[in-house]
């Protein structure tokens, strides 16, 4: 599957809102009867457009209210230290994503922790003595006006005629 069409288009906005629809209702709302929607979903899913699917938890009701970013300077960057950096981060769970960036820093992550006490612990414990880290410079979330994992598919339509 090398391009998607109007029907793949709507199956990816549709999944992406509510990826628990049944497939009978995913067919319905894209216009399509059963099973070629259902075999659309399967390329789209062996193409690597689809993922995979996940329930969103809400952080707070699970006791996660503190999110931090956190700029990680590296000693370095060459492979075998980025690569056993890297192995390190994965393995923490309190890191919920992590780039790579340009500018000052090495790495970005995303933090989550129950409070700052909890956080301050973490950064001390794990965070300070991953390898390769020359500093780390974190910043705290007073609040999100935009959460979403949802991506722009606009670009993805046909051009119109």
């Amino acid at each position: 599957m090398e391009s998607i069409d109007k029907f793949d288009l709507a199956i990816l906005q549709e999944l992406q809102a509510d990826g628990r629809l049944t497939n009978a209702e995913l067919a319905q709302r894209v216009g399509l009867s059963a099973a070629p929607c259902w075999r659309r979903v399967r390329a789209l899913e062996e193409a690597g457009f689809i993922k995979g699917y996940h329930a969103e938890i809400d952080r707070h009701k699970i006791g996660l209210g503190v999110f931090a970013f956190v700029r990680v300077d590296t000693e370095r960057v060459q492979g075998d230290a980025t690569r056993k950096l890297e192995d390190a981060i994965r393995k923490m769970p309190e890191v919920v994503a992590c780039h790579y960036i340009s500018g000052t820093g090495t790495f970005e992550l995303q933090v989550v922790a129950q409070d700052l006490d909890s956080f301050s612990a973490f950064a001390r414990e794990h965070l300070m003595n991953l390898p390769n880290v020359k500093d780390l410079h974190t910043s705290f979330s007073l609040g999100e006006v935009k959460a979403s994992s949802a991506l722009p598919l606009a670009h993805l339509a046909p051009p119109r005629r």
